[in-house]
């Protein structure tokens, strides 16, 4: 912040706020979000491990699809059309394990990997990795998976 002159009663000094860096380009657009949603959670409703828990939980599929375009163009856009609380909503779910986060990931890294950009893979899936992590730590936190902690991060599939 720098110091400018005030000419007001008090004769104080005032800040004036520096100005905000630039955001970058985003690495991706709002059609190749909307493809990794729909190509992601495809793959993901068709995967005979991951594809019950969904479908058990999700009631309305294209309610939660457009949630979903719109937490990953925020992450990946940067559009800040988001603004739900997803952590407390899955902390609810019974019996999520580290063989389904893995799984996740695993399918994560191939959908992002089959869309040809790889801007937009590295930065989706090191969010995905942190969301995943961020998620199963919490969740055998609160004790939610009947075991003890299992060590983290949980790697990206072919990073180990």
């Amino acid at each position: 912040m720098r110091e400018v002159e005030d000419n007001g009663a008090a004769g104080t000094p005032m800040t004036q706020p520096s100005p905000l860096p630039q955001r970058p380009p985003p690495c991706c657009t709002e059609a190749e979000v909307e493809r990794l949603v729909h190509d992601f959670y495809g793959a993901v409703r068709r995967d005979p491990l991951l594809g019950p828990v969904f479908e058990q939980h999700v009631q309305d599929w294209p309610l939660h699809m457009q949630r979903l375009v719109d937490f990953w163009s925020s992450l990946l856009r940067g559009t800040q059309r988001y603004s739900g609380a997803p952590m407390g909503t899955h902390m609810a779910l019974p019996g999520l394990s580290e063989t389904l986060f893995r799984r996740w990931l695993t399918l994560f890294a191939q959908t992002t990997a089959a869309l040809g950009n790889p801007a937009m893979q590295q930065l989706a899936d090191a969010r995905a990795a942190q969301i995943a992590n961020r998620f199963w730590q919490r969740y055998q936190y609160e004790g939610r998976d009947g075991a003890g902690l299992v060590p983290l991060p949980l790697p990206l599939p072919g990073k180990r």
